[in-house]
């Protein structure tokens, strides 16, 4: 069936193909340097550069990294907030043929050492204020060059200089080291010319690591072409072209900040507006100061913007889409954040996509014009989905419940040194494409959009039932009370598991066993009996992954440990 690919009806002027050439990324990119030289690349917080000024950083910083001694098939760890240098070195290392290993600027000590020997890196790149924790695990990894940058490194004067009277003089000097090479003296230096390698289009370009969402996180390897195709696909599907811009909030250690918000930006012939730092508040003034045409974040995000005094006066005609991924984006936030732009001159709605780091990221979107309710959206061009019951390769019936499934250009490799692990994610079915189980749980309506349930991970089994937390949580989030919630399973001798939800209230003054007994009954109204939480507990915050994602799993092995303590938990 998904051969007929239902979806297509609803394409308008989307193509259904697209021409992707087969290159590297550093190709891709300077296609776009010739074809628009004199438009704006990216802004870091007003230090602007054109293309052709990208595309000669680009080929400074691979001539500095050859002579360092980085070479074709060499691993370096590029540790970097959302800002020049994380950028140029990206796509210089992809010009030497080397193979980027994108990890989080704040990862602990022991995480940087996992990172470094997995991806087997000699070379990292990082700021100043990290040096402590790559110095720490310098003689159990191949680590043999540091280079460390400085944020006012690509400031604008005025700015350089409240940084290093305000952040700048928190962070501790660097001691003269031999690990140490510092970008500023690298990008100034001249070296011969280096070569562009032979890497091919199919190549391991970049390795991103998984959330480790269940026990260490793996290696996810990508290729020129993933990227290259993912990108062209985000900017032909939200026409991102020249003169347009995208606020790169997301960071770039993530399929999402670094496909879509950078790459995408780059294959179109876009703006980067370069975000190093997520608060509510930057963000509100980036886009009353920068007015971008598109913004690509978490629920999280789009929550916080709501309720920004910044945001809720800002111009906002200047929006011609936003897109909320990576969580389920309850009904509440978008209505919100709807109104605040329709009451600023904006005329858009938050839209759903669906993707993951083993493609890229966003694979999935809703159309601009076609809002449906709980809806994920299409595959984007040249990618074909369907659903699957759990445990097959067979298509399930339209409208019956199964594992995602997708196939197409932005599928990755595989995991790093990890055959078995790859091999259960990526089968070949009776077509004879590569289909990567995502582990996900939805499903396809006739028309061919598709609903995302929930991770395969992320299903509560109550007396022999099955709960979707997602579910639960968008009705706690439709009373008045609540501001954010989450729903997990807890170990319970009678049920398995039990339900039990996590509320954050707008009034915290509230919370008590009135409020509880109020939203349990308010769930009874709209979910079946075992769906509802048995016991609420009230915080005054939730704890949030890397990205702004609620860390669930935070919340359940803190539960787990109570019952440890307790001496009441039977181990799965």
């Amino acid at each position: 069936m998904h051969e007929k690919k239902p979806w297509l009806k609803f394409y308008g002027d989307i193509p259904e193909h697209i021409d992707y050439p087969r290159v590297t990324m550093y190709e891709a990119l300077m296609q776009t340097v010739s074809r628009n030289p004199d438009s704006v690349a990216y802004d870091f917080f007003g230090h602007t550069a054109t293309y052709r000024q990208f595309g000669a950083e680009i080929d400074r910083c691979a001539d500095a990294l050859a002579a360092l001694g980085l070479k074709q098939r060499d691993r370096i760890t590029i540790s970097m907030p959302t800002c020049p240098q994380g950028i140029i070195s990206f796509y210089a290392a992809n010009k030497l043929g080397a193979v980027a290993s994108m990890i989080h600027p704040l990862s602990p000590a022991k995480e940087i050492e996992f990172y470094l020997n997995t991806a087997k890196s000699r070379f990292a790149l990082t700021l100043d204020a990290f040096y402590g924790k790559f110095k720490e695990v310098e003689g159990k990894t191949e680590l043999k060059t540091l280079i460390l940058c400085r944020i006012p490194d690509y400031l604008p004067l005025l700015k350089k200089i409240g940084f290093n009277l305000t952040k700048g003089r928190k962070i501790p000097p660097v001691p003269d080291d031999r690990l140490v090479v510092w970008w500023s003296d690298l990008m100034r230096e001249s070296y011969p010319q280096a070569p562009k390698s032979d890497m091919g289009t199919d190549d391991m370009a970049v390795i991103l690591f998984s959330g480790g969402t269940t026990g260490v996180p793996k290696g996810i390897m990508l290729s020129s072409y993933n990227f290259i195709s993912e990108g062209m696909q985000v900017s032909v599907w939200g026409s991102l072209g020249g003169g347009d811009s995208i606020l790169a909030i997301l960071p770039i250690f993530h399929g999402f900040g670094l496909g879509v918000c950078i790459n995408a930006a780059f294959m179109g012939g876009g703006k980067s507006i370069l975000v190093p730092q997520f608060t509510p508040e930057i963000v509100a003034d980036l886009i009353k100061q920068k007015r971008p045409n598109f913004v690509v974040g978490v629920p999280t995000l789009f929550e916080a913007l709501s309720s920004n005094p910044v945001f809720q006066k800002a111009d906002l005609s200047c929006l011609r889409a936003t897109f909320s991924g990576a969580d389920t984006l309850p009904r509440p936030v978008k209505e919100k954040f709807e109104a605040v732009v329709k009451e600023r001159g904006g005329n858009i709605q938050l839209l759903e996509g669906y993707g993951l780091t083993e493609a890229v990221t966003a694979i999935m979107a809703t159309p601009l014009n076609q809002y449906r309710e709980g809806s994920v959206g299409l595959p984007f061009p040249d990618m074909l989905a369907k659903i699957v019951p759990i445990g097959t390769m067979e298509e399930a019936p339209v409208g019956e419940e199964g594992e995602i499934c997708v196939s197409g250009p932005a599928v990755m490799l595989g995991y790093l040194d990890q055959p078995e692990e790859t091999a259960n994610t990526l089968k070949t079915h009776a077509d004879g494409r590569i289909w990567l189980h995502t582990g996900d749980i939805g499903t396809m309506d006739a028309d061919g959009f598709f609903y995302f349930k929930l991770r395969q991970k992320r299903m509560i089994k109550s007396s022999g039932m099955n709960v979707y937390p997602a579910q639960v949580e968008d009705v706690l989030y439709r009373h008045p009370a609540v501001l954010s919630a989450c729903v997990i399973g807890v170990p319970d001798e009678k049920q398995v598991q039990r339900v039990k939800g996590f509320v954050v209230l707008k009034d915290k003054t509230k919370a008590g066993p009135e409020m509880e007994k109020a939203l349990v009954a308010h769930c009874q109204e709209h979910l079946i009996r075992w769906s509802c939480p048995r016991e609420i507990e009230f915080r005054d915050n939730l704890p949030c992954t890397l990205v702004g994602k609620v860390a669930f799993n935070t919340l359940e092995q803190e539960e787990v440990a109570k019952l440890e303590a307790e001496g009441k938990y039977c181990g799965h």
